[in-house]
């Protein structure tokens, strides 16, 4: 299986909030978000870890470079890279596609938090059903992000539509992709029609026809804001925290 590394964004609003280091090697539970991200892809049997970062600061592609010579955890990483600042997400995604055109693969942004043992779930779900389907979207009900992409769903989490707006939907987008090379033919049109942002991708492929289904985590979480750290942190320990409560820590 081939993993993909969407790690090109600024993270302007972490740095904003006092965050020094670029998102990529911002620490949660001890690892760099990129770390430990590769480290949850080597655990499953990565072929090859393909990553986008931007052309802002060196510090990324350093460390990337770094992992690429010297392995990660004492163990050397497939390491593919790229440096170049893009307008989203999906311009990011379409930078990297030529190296996905040859399997099918699992794409992420850099910033998502989840547990290991449900995305080792999620994975085998995938390899089961690849023959059947060309795309398996990590889902979750739990909702914090400030704007979150609906997912509708029929009773067999075949995924109906894709939402702006709460349409009764009893998911949102994860931001994990489990794809088949078919759905690269969506991001080329997709590209072509000037369209951007993951969301309308996904939309995309459900115009065109591509069988989606859903995949149910407890809880994805991203890093958007200096507190989301802290939040990521009690998630992983096995903690519950919310956004709400962070204000009353430390009295």
């Amino acid at each position: 299986m081939k993993y993909a590394i969407i790690a090109a964004g600024e993270g302007s609003r972490l740095s904003q909030e006092g965050v020094k280091e670029p998102k990529p090697l911002v620490k949660v539970h001890g690892e760099c978000l990129i770390d430990r991200l590769m480290r949850i892809f080597m655990n499953h049997d990565a072929e090859e870890i393909v990553v986008i970062c931007n052309d802002l600061t060196s510090l990324v592609s350093t460390h990337l470079n770094d992992i690429q010579e010297n392995g990660l955890c004492g163990k050397r990483v497939s390491l593919r890279y790229v440096v170049k600042s893009t307008p989203s997400s999906m311009h990011s995604f379409y930078e990297i596609s030529r190296f996905l055109a040859d399997s099918p693969f699992v794409l992420t942004t850099v910033d998502t938090i989840f547990h290991e043992d449900e995305f080792g779930d999620y994975l085998r779900a995938f390899h089961e059903q690849v023959n059947e389907i060309d795309g398996l979207m990590a889902v979750t009900d739990y909702v914090e992000d400030e704007k979150p992409l609906y997912i509708g769903t029929d009773d067999d989490l075949n995924i109906t539509g894709f939402y702006d707006e709460d349409h009764h939907c009893q998911y949102i987008s994860g931001g994990i992709y489990g794809l088949t090379p078919l759905a690269l033919h969506t991001l080329h049109r997709c590209m072509e029609r000037g369209e951007s942002r993951m969301r309308n991708f996904q939309r995309g492929l459900k115009t065109d026809g591509l069988r989606l289904k859903a995949f149910p985590f407890s809880k994805i979480l991203d890093i958007d804001h200096a507190s989301d750290i802290l939040v990521a942190n009690e998630f992983l320990k096995g903690n519950t925290i919310g956004t709400k409560e962070i204000s009353h820590i430390g009295g």
